[in-house]
């Protein structure tokens, strides 16, 4: 008779934990990677080997180390360290896709007792493909740096910690069907910054994260709703006056990345900002397609292009933030 846990040969569930009663305790590797998903937000298997392969080569054994970290719940903390978001499931043929995993209250708890847990790290609300989305653009930068000598990634909890602040902060503009001066919040994705060393001295660049999945309109006659014109003059406000200095306690440069699942929807925002900016152009709005994120949606190897390739701006050379 088969487990209803097991399929006919024998394999557990790629959907909820099968636990064998094996003891796991978690190892560095492990914490290592309770970390990354604590930084970023959820990430499959390919994100988490490559934040561990310098030290642990084999895929076969970071394949194993998750399942179990999945499925077995005999731990210390009384409970499976990782859970396997069920919304990774809803697509075409995903039993043959990567699988992406996130944090428990046990793998919680470890961070807590290593004193990694950051109250400013990503605590995003909203859909979850867009999330992930915002975690694979974050972690894709951060893995492509570890290949840099010269760059170093600075994670969003160390901005904010050092400001003492929070990533939210209040805006103004003028709504151009009324001229009337409207105050919103603006709320980015994600924060980070780049350490570039050269000739003995460091650089730094600051960005901001705006991931698009196309579920946002252009231009709205209602601001109350978000729209790239709505971002776009929030935009302009927080970083064309300069807040985000006092706000983030930075003297280096800030820019925004814009990463769009449609390209149609990325040109039409790039034409948006050669409209409505009086000098044609902009020089801290960038753009580039993640297209693993379309709607035939998969979970994607990391994008080091994100780092190593330029960035589209309106009006503006490409701009490539792998260089100094």
């Amino acid at each position: 008779m088969v487990d209803n846990d097991f399929d006919a040969i024998q394999r557990r569930s790629r959907t909820r934990p099968t636990t064998t009663n094996k003891r796991v305790t978690a190892q560095p590797r492990d914490i290592l990677w309770f970390e990354k998903i604590h930084q970023h937000g959820p990430l499959s298997t390919s994100f988490l080997h490559g934040f561990s392969k310098h030290n642990h080569h084999s895929e076969k054994s970071t394949n194993q180390r998750l399942t179990d970290l999945f499925n077995e719940d005999n731990t210390p903390q009384h409970g499976t360290f990782l859970q396997r978001p069920h919304q990774q499931l809803r697509t075409i043929d995903s039993r043959y896709n990567e699988l992406v995993y996130d944090l428990t209250p046990a793998s919680i708890s470890m961070l807590k007792k290593a004193e990694l847990w950051k109250k400013q790290s990503t605590k995003r609300s909203g859909p979850w493909l867009h999330n992930y989305m915002v975690s694979c653009i974050t972690a894709s930068i951060e893995l492509a740096t570890s290949e840099r000598e010269e760059i170093t990634f600075i994670p969003q909890s160390k901005i904010l910690a050092r400001a003492n602040t929070e990533l939210k902060y209040s805006t103004q503009f003028v709504e151009p069907n009324n001229g009337k001066t409207i105050t919103k919040d603006i709320i980015p994705d994600a924060l980070f910054g780049l350490e570039y060393k050269h000739s003995g001295k460091s650089y730094f660049r600051f960005f901001l994260v705006e991931a698009d999945r196309g579920t946002e309109p252009s231009t709205t006659k209602n601001f109350n709703r978000k729209s790239h014109l709505r971002n776009l003059l929030q935009y302009e406000d927080y970083i064309g006056n300069g807040r985000y200095k006092n706000h983030l306690n930075l003297t280096a440069p800030l820019l925004v990345l814009n990463v769009f699942s449609d390209r149609i929807k990325l040109k039409k925002m790039i034409d948006l900002i050669e409209t409505a900016s009086s000098s044609r152009g902009n020089p801290y709005m960038l753009f580039q397609y993640f297209e693993e994120f379309d709607e035939s949606f998969k979970p994607p190897k990391p994008n080091f292009s994100l780092l190593n390739s330029g960035w589209q701006r309106a009006g503006k050379s490409d701009f490539n933030i792998g260089e100094i």
